[in-house]
């Protein structure tokens, strides 16, 4: 039986903040994660040579973002150029006045998202900022499964405003993944060892893995919410205002599918072009990433979960026809499907980040609180107000980390 002060569960990115953070403070944790790999929802591949983010990608609110300083120190290169969807998409389809007009409608959109945040009443879900019947209406919502995961419908309109971001993207040209998992080094993690079970009905907490019994004195618990909801024997004794707030906090579903292009000079690096204008179930196209000859194709919400059933194939069919319907038939011939992702089907995950449901806003707070100064929990749905990102998750494990750090103190 293996014993430690601190147990630490999960290797993504608020895992290891907060096993790196016990390391400073003299503590030496053990990390145990499911996957047989290091960075969770941050996951970097190689395709054709090159390093692309199947999970999380951009450095949101890159100048405060604690990844960035992290990747400097890891010798690795920002790239700072204009994000795709800050610059003009392509006009093919979707003519500069209209593309006008959509900054416009996104404008009154967050106007009226922070209006009516801010009236007294109950929480709303985030639909009710659109203009009725507004013409950019299908295309405001398509974004936001993007951004979110899901459908504004379904989203509360008072989380949804409470997010923090600067509007500084940028990206590191060796991974965002690769970032995360390289700054696991040093620590104590054993991969492919999920925790089924955290008892903490005795005076040490017992936790029950497939490979025997884990002892620790604390435990920091970075699973994601889905994973807390859907699995409500997890903790014994029982804690359903976890299991509740998790509920309240699903992940939504954003996938990438990676596409080669040839004859890719044809256009700019890094530009943006839309699958369809006109409704909510469409792809978004960022074209020659980093100006490699590929094409980055972004999926989201009940979409993007309905083709993870039918695979990358799936996957490739929409935009293979969005992709023809835009830029012409013979399109079709240029293009092959690389690789994608499929968030929602990854039993430790089931989903890409959180979103909170109307009227679960305070379930972040909820499911951050700690439980009898021996239990902590930390990822991006413990953020309020930079959830569904990686530095949202970082800046949860260093807190729960001092957390516990001070629990210890305190006991001695």
């Amino acid at each position: 039986m293996t014993q430690r002060a601190v147990v630490v569960i999960g290797a993504g990115a608020a895992g290891i903040a907060a096993g790196r953070r016990l390391q400073e403070a003299g503590i030496e944790p053990l990390v145990l994660e499911a996957r047989n790999r290091l960075g969770g929802r941050g996951w970097t591949i190689d395709l054709a040579g090159s390093p692309f983010d199947l999970g999380c990608g951009w450095l949101h609110s890159a100048e405060e973002n604690p990844w960035r300083e992290i990747a400097i120190a890891q010798g690795r290169r920002i790239d700072r150029s204009v994000a795709p969807w800050e610059r003009p998409a392509v006009t093919v389809g979707f003519p500069a006045e209209r593309q006008t007009a959509l900054g416009a409608a996104m404008g009154a959109f967050y106007e009226r998202l922070e209006t009516l945040a801010e009236a007294p009443g109950p929480d709303r879900s985030a639909e009710a900022a659109l203009v009725p019947d507004g013409p950019m209406n299908p295309l405001i919502d398509a974004i936001h499964t993007y951004i979110s995961g899901a459908r504004l419908a379904a989203i509360s309109l008072r989380d949804l405003d409470a997010y923090h971001d600067t509007h500084t993207n940028w990206r590191v040209a060796d991974g965002y993944g690769t970032t995360i998992a390289a700054h696991a080094q040093g620590l104590d993690v054993r991969l492919g060892c999920p925790v089924t079970r955290i008892d903490h009905s005795g005076r040490r907490l017992r936790l029950e893995t497939p490979a025997g019994v884990v002892e620790a004195e604390r435990v920091i618990v970075t699973l994601p919410s889905t994973v807390i909801a859907e699995e409500p024997d997890l903790f014994h004794p029982a804690l359903p205002m976890k299991v509740e707030a998790a509920a309240g906090l699903p992940l939504g579903v954003a996938d990438k599918l990676f596409i080669a292009l040839e004859d890719a000079q044809e256009f700019e690096p890094d530009t943006r072009a839309f699958g369809r204008t006109d409704r909510v179930e469409t792809a978004t196209y960022h074209l020659r990433p980093f100006g490699r000859p590929l094409i980055e194709a972004y999926f989201g919400g009940d979409f993007a979960r309905a083709l993870e059933a039918e695979g990358e194939a799936g996957f490739f069919a929409v935009a293979r026809d969005e992709l023809g319907d835009v830029f012409g038939s013979a399109f079709a011939r240029r293009i092959r499907p690389l690789a994608a992702s499929a968030w929602a089907r990854d039993p430790h995950a089931r989903g890409s980040y959180s979103f909170a449901r109307p009227g679960q806003a305070a379930g972040r707070a909820v499911l951050a609180a700690p439980v009898d100064g021996r239990i902590f929990f930390a990822g991006e749905a413990c953020s309020t107000h930079d959830f569904s990102t990686a530095h949202g998750a970082y800046r949860t494990g260093i807190a729960a980390a001092d957390a516990a750090v001070e629990a210890a103190r305190a006991a001695v």
